[in-house]
């Protein structure tokens, strides 16, 4: 068989994309999602993202972590899948699709995408550290210099923790800065430092104004894979209106043999 595929990246976290609206791609197929995403033996990728007709929505998206198990929402992954659905004619500039955590609207401008994300409530502190679901579950943990933190090692031992078990969680270290955060990730199902994490990016924003670093919700993010930003209001224990914005970038598209 002959998969066609794009190659996107949204501030340097990368994922392969395929059409999958005639249904080739068997989405329990978990050999083949990681063969295809192994950076040695296939196309290589953070991720993989099925794009699949949905009625009611532009599209539905369903993502895959490099281990080859469907994952929880992706932000960049996200703002990736609305590009392309511009650029193979599946959506419009302005758009709605659904994901694993519900209804997302995006809107396309040149190469940056602005997509909403789902409200969040019921963050929670867990060691004096904010543990936030945004689609995915993100720990923050607050460092003085992002550059210098064991990521790798530090964001595994956490993400395996008895506290987040059975499912774990994504573990990002955050810098605040005059003008904005400085996050680094480790993802869980990729089990490494990714150069950028939507979600997680978006949790330590919400995270940066609930510890008192910035009076409102309007947050430059920088990443390893380049800037973000996120806005969003806070109401007491409730964060809504949240808001991610920065490029999508086409990479290259091809074929593969499997």
């Amino acid at each position: 068989m002959t998969i066609a595929f794009n190659k996107y990246q949204g501030t340097g976290n990368d994922f392969i994309i395929i059409d999958n609206r005639k249904r080739r791609i068997d989405p329990g197929d978990t050999f083949l999602i990681q063969r295809l995403c192994d950076r040695r033996f296939g196309i290589g990728a953070d991720g993989l993202i099925l794009i699949s007709d949905c009625k009611g929505y532009d599209f539905q998206m369903k993502y895959f972590n490099a281990d080859g198990g469907e994952s929880s929402m992706c932000g960049n992954g996200g703002r990736c899948a609305a590009a392309f659905a511009v650029a193979n004619r599946i959506a419009g500039k302005t758009q709605q699709f659904l994901a694993f955590d519900g209804v997302h609207n995006a809107v396309i401008s040149g190469k940056r995408v602005r997509l909403s994300m789902n409200d969040v409530s019921g963050t929670r502190l867990i060691d004096g550290k904010y543990f936030i679901n945004t689609g995915s579950p993100h720990y923050i943990v607050p460092v003085k210099i992002a550059e210098k933190a064991e990521v790798i090692a530090e964001g595994r031992k956490i993400r395996y923790s008895k506290a987040f078990s059975p499912g774990g969680t994504n573990v990002n270290f955050v810098e605040f800065r005059n003008d904005g955060i400085f996050v680094r990730t480790y993802e869980r199902g990729v089990e490494d430092e990714t150069l950028s994490c939507g979600t997680g990016v978006t949790a330590s924003a919400i995270a940066a104004v609930l510890a008192g670093h910035f009076a409102n919700g309007d947050i430059n993010v920088f990443t390893r894979g380049g800037n973000l930003n996120v806005k969003f209001d806070v109401n007491g224990d409730k964060i809504s209106g949240v808001w991610l914005t920065g490029p999508a970038t086409f990479v290259y598209e091809g074929a593969i043999e499997v």
